[in-house]
């Protein structure tokens, strides 16, 4: 059986069904019910607390998402689930919580974000204190991030869970802190066998790139990130097996 078929079955709500017109800011207990409610699966993002308790929250910093500033890691976990998401009513969820609330229920893509800043080799406590979550959950989970070395450690950890690589282009633009080299090195995705990854979830923006075509006819999944059409996803879905989707709802629930 195909670990990742739950999901191809339906499209991925991006950092949760977000909607910040109706309460549900992204990566939120308000986005996740709303997409339990809708039937899509999830994506999310992982941060690590002070404490070494893996959270559910895209950036580095409080600031953009909160009234709150500051660094995601210079806060404890129990700090952390008091402060509120601008827009909606509910805390920054903990990771293992929120896979308890979910139980199965959707298909869950967990990204973990880069913890060295350069997506470098730096081993952190993030990928162990996710692991520890995911080797107890029963439900259809995948782990990704942008960073191979983060995921190659997850092979180690949890090697059950199936995995996989975020790609892109890696434009000087897109990532300022990542030297040149590392940027051209990673934009060949030159770890997916060494990972043991499945599947790849690349930039819609780049999806006629020769390797991502060459992994396709490799056998790999491809999902891509971040669809905000019906339009963008008919023209993604001639290439790709599945679509992370913000912005609208799509029609192709099976």
């Amino acid at each position: 059986m195909n670990l990742l078929h739950p999901f191809i079955d339906v499209p991925i709500a991006h950092r949760t069904l977000h909607d910040i017109k109706k309460g549900r800011p992204e990566n939120s207990w308000e986005g996740l019910e709303a997409a339990i409610a809708s039937g899509f699966a999830v994506e999310i993002d992982l941060q690590l607390s002070r404490d070494g308790i893996p959270v559910v929250f895209h950036d580095y910093e409080l600031d953009r998402l909160t009234e709150s500033s500051g660094l995601i890691a210079d806060l404890d976990a129990d700090e952390l689930e008091n402060i509120v998401l601008i827009g909606g009513k509910r805390c920054i969820p903990r990771f293992d919580t929120f896979m308890e609330y979910v139980a199965g229920r959707v298909p869950v893509l967990v990204e973990l974000k880069d913890q060295d800043g350069a997506l470098g080799d730096k081993i952190t406590a993030l990928e162990g204190a996710a692991c520890e979550v995911l080797r107890k959950y029963k439900g259809p989970v995948a782990v990704m991030s942008f960073n191979p070395n983060m995921i190659a450690r997850c092979a180690m950890l949890a090697p059950g869970i199936p995995r996989g690589l975020v790609t892109d282009a890696y434009s000087e633009i897109n990532w300022p802190k990542v030297p040149k080299a590392r940027r051209k090195e990673l934009a060949a995705v030159p770890h997916y066998s060494t990972v043991g990854a499945t599947f790849v979830s690349h930039s819609y923006s780049d999806l006629h790139s020769e390797k991502l075509i060459e992994l396709k006819k490799s056998g790999a999944l491809i999902f891509c990130w971040t669809i905000r059409s019906e339009e963008q996803s008919k023209q993604a879905k001639k290439i790709v097996d599945s679509v992370t989707f913000e912005g609208y709802l799509p029609n192709d629930i099976r």
